[in-house]
């Protein structure tokens, strides 16, 4: 259904390096790129992320209520991309681990160099 999600940034170069590794570690590359715009995916059947300049040329702004959730295939993969996620210089937004308010998930939280809410996730349950 989602294509990707954009999140804006104010500095390309640095939020492209970001990502680029931080995505690499879950076997994403570039998929679609300009000057301005950069979008990760896994594979062409799966959602991706991507980074740009406002098109406006007005800073870019982080959405009070906005996070992309990435979805895993592990705990062990939540808990290596989450720790990769800070050594690249994301901040805490909730460390990696089971959440009280719903049996299986299990999530941590961060927001990247431009402040943009991210986690990243797995869901041990059954799709209905």
């Amino acid at each position: 259904m989602i294509g990707y999600v954009t999140l804006g940034t104010n500095n390309l170069e640095r939020a492209v390096a970001f990502y680029d590794e931080l995505l690499a570690t879950i076997g994403a590359q570039r998929f679609l790129e300009t000057d301005k715009f950069i979008a990760w995916s896994r594979s062409p059947e799966e959602a991706g992320i991507s980074i740009t300049k406002p098109f406006d040329g007005k800073p870019a702004t982080v959405g009070n209520g906005v996070m992309v959730a990435i979805m895993l295939h592990s705990t062990d993969e939540v808990d290596a991309f989450y720790k990769k996620a800070l050594e690249l210089g994301a901040t805490c937004e909730g460390p990696a681990g089971p959440r009280a308010e719903m049996d299986g998930f299990y999530a941590g939280y961060f927001r990247d160099l431009d402040g943009n809410k991210l986690n990243a996730f797995y869901l041990d349950m059954p799709m209905a």
